[in-house]
């Protein structure tokens, strides 16, 4: 009893030495990124850019040239304007030493939309075309614990890597999680009502005689995926399937009737161009391309160090853009994802339009963040730090041909049995009790750890 006491005395201090490490990282960290200084890793120090519009149009000069550049990208001719109008280029000279240079906006702000429009009034001018377009939305932070090395930790407690509606009750019944998300979603006020509204908007028929209106069905799913927790939309997204059926459900979740096809497919580089009008649909295309741009199959395939949250969070905010991507058909197995469109007339541009065509169609990243939300991966750490549970065995294999991970193999064991009770004891041993001694020497130790932090950090 005494021994177990102890190791609670232990296990206790040190559980206050981390709690203790943490605040003073948080304190250090708070004034790392105050107002002011960079943030880690950060080239320079950025504000959202309607702050740094109205920073600008404080100063004569800087308020002077940035009218000059918005009346330089009106019309249709303002390409050319930017490359051959010398009043144009040299406002744009200008705006480039102004905060709007350096200027970023937060996903799902306020003014979102004004935030992304003063964004490209200086952005649109540096670009040149191709698929260069750099995110304006705040830089995200890398993933602390990247998911090929986050598998391994299911040994710590977990029981199984699916979720919950992977597996039937039932025996006898057919699984389909996309129908179970469903469920869920329609327990929730919120997604009920945001599901409902766009269901029956995507569903009408246009007066014009269109089947529907794809720009009113288009905001409709924005709206939905914008005010909808993620553990509600995602699920609908992103449920695995082991079925024809529930892989059609999975397909029609965005109402792709109205929201995805149309009687002809335009080619992939137009839909690009079309999309780069405007200032929503561009901006969360190259946010996509940011957080999701395949790499090379090796241990990372996504960017920020397997960030696989912030590709999945990019990939479901170009839903309801002209560039919607989806499910191209049924088949559970061999899933492709791509925006309605295709590459055939494309000329001498056609690989440019592959390119393109393949960061949906062949993204490892994408497929391999869709397959760890499917598998529960991305939602395990915060279940992780509990209780002792049976021992398990994990074993992650590399797809060498897609550069994809194969579904986890999770191998449960059984509970070693006590070698040691009051019941079961062989009788004649003597107490070994060095344990107890070391338990209170390293509780001695530990509390004298823990004072001198708490010294220092009051100092």
């Amino acid at each position: 009893m005494k021994c177990a006491t102890a190791w609670m005395c232990v296990s206790s201090l040190l559980l206050l030495l981390a709690e203790a490490a943490g605040a003073l990282d948080g304190s250090s960290a708070l004034s790392d990124n105050a107002p002011g200084s960079p943030g880690p890793g950060a080239p320079s120090e950025w504000v959202d850019c309607i702050q740094a519009s109205d920073m600008c149009n404080q100063n004569p000069h800087c308020s002077s040239r940035y009218r000059v550049m918005r009346q330089c990208l009106v019309g249709k001719e303002k390409e050319a304007m930017l490359d051959n109008n010398r009043e144009c280029q040299a406002a744009l000279e200008v705006l480039i030493g102004s905060p709007l240079y350096d200027c970023r906006c937060k996903r799902g702000m306020k003014k979102e939309l004004q935030c992304l429009q003063n964004y490209w009034t200086i952005h649109m001018g540096l670009t040149e075309g191709g698929d260069d377009d750099v995110s304006p939305y705040e830089p995200v932070a890398p993933n602390r614990q990247p998911d090929a090395f986050r598998l391994a930790s299911i040994s710590s407690g977990m029981l199984t890597v699916a979720p919950k509606g992977f597996h039937c009750a039932d025996a006898e019944r057919t699984c389909n999680p996309c129908l179970d998300a469903a469920k869920a979603c329609n327990l929730n006020g919120t997604c009920k009502r945001h599901r409902s509204a766009y269901i029956a908007t995507c569903s009408k028929e246009d007066p014009k005689g269109e089947t529907c209106s794809k720009k009113r069905c288009h905001k409709a799913l924005r709206l939905f995926l914008d005010r909808v927790p993620t553990e509600f939309s995602h699920r609908l997204l992103f449920c695995p399937c082991q079925t024809e059926g529930c892989a059609e459900r999975r397909r029609q979740t965005i109402v792709p009737a109205c929201s995805y096809k149309e009687k002809e497919k335009p080619n992939c580089l137009e839909l690009r161009r079309i999309c780069r009008l405007d200032s929503l649909c561009r901006s969360r295309l190259a946010d996509f391309m940011a957080n999701c741009r395949g790499n090379p199959p090796t241990v990372s395939t996504c960017p920020n160090q397997d960030n696989h949250q912030a590709c999945l969070a990019s990939y479901t905010r170009l839903i309801g853009t002209e560039i919607t991507p989806n499910y191209v058909d049924s088949n559970f197995s061999t899933w492709t994802i791509s925006p309605w469109c295709t590459c055939k007339g494309s000329g001498n541009q056609e690989e440019e339009c592959l390119n393109l065509l393949r960061s949906f169609t062949e993204n490892t990243c994408l497929r391999n963040a869709i397959q760890a939300f499917g598998y529960g991966i991305d939602y395990m750490q915060s279940k992780n730090a509990s209780s002792p549970g049976p021992s398990v065995t994990t074993k992650v294999a590399l797809n060498r041909s897609t550069g994809t991970l194969a579904p986890p193999v999770v191998t449960i064991l059984r509970y070693p049995e006590p070698k040691d009770s009051a019941l079961n004891k062989p009788p004649g041993l003597p107490e070994d009790r060095s344990a107890c001694m070391g338990a209170n020497v390293w509780a001695l130790l530990l509390g004298l750890a823990l004072a001198l932090v708490l010294a220092r950090h009051a100092l």
